[in-house]
C-alpha cells in the first residue's frame, strides 16, 4: 500500500505525550499516529458496513397486527 507523508499540527503539551507514548511502544511519533489512524479507520468502516448490513434487512412486525405494543414498564418488569 502506498504511503503519504502528512504534517500534524498538536498542542504542546499532546505533542509531549505522543512523543512518550511512541517512546513507551517502541516505535516512530509517525508509525504510532499511522497506527491510530488506521485503527480508528477499521472501527468507523466496520460501524457503517453493520449499519448497512441492518438497514438492508426486510422490515418484520414487533408483534401481531392490531394488537397494542408492550408499555416500557411492562418491558422492563423484574
Amino acid at each position: 500500500m502506498a504511503k503519504r507523508n502528512v504534517t500534524v499540527v498538536l498542542e504542546e503539551e499532546s505533542a509531549r505525550w505522543i512523543r512518550v507514548e511512541a517512546a513507551r511502544r517502541d516505535t516512530s511519533v509517525s508509525k504510532y499516529l499511522g497506527e491510530l489512524v488506521e485503527s480508528e479507520r477499521r472501527r468507523c468502516e466496520g460501524y457503517l458496513a453493520a449499519q448497512e448490513r441492518f438497514m438492508a434487512r426486510e422490515p418484520r412486525a414487533l408483534g401481531p397486527a392490531g394488537e397494542p405494543l408492550p408499555s416500557r414498564a411492562e418491558l422492563h418488569e423484574r
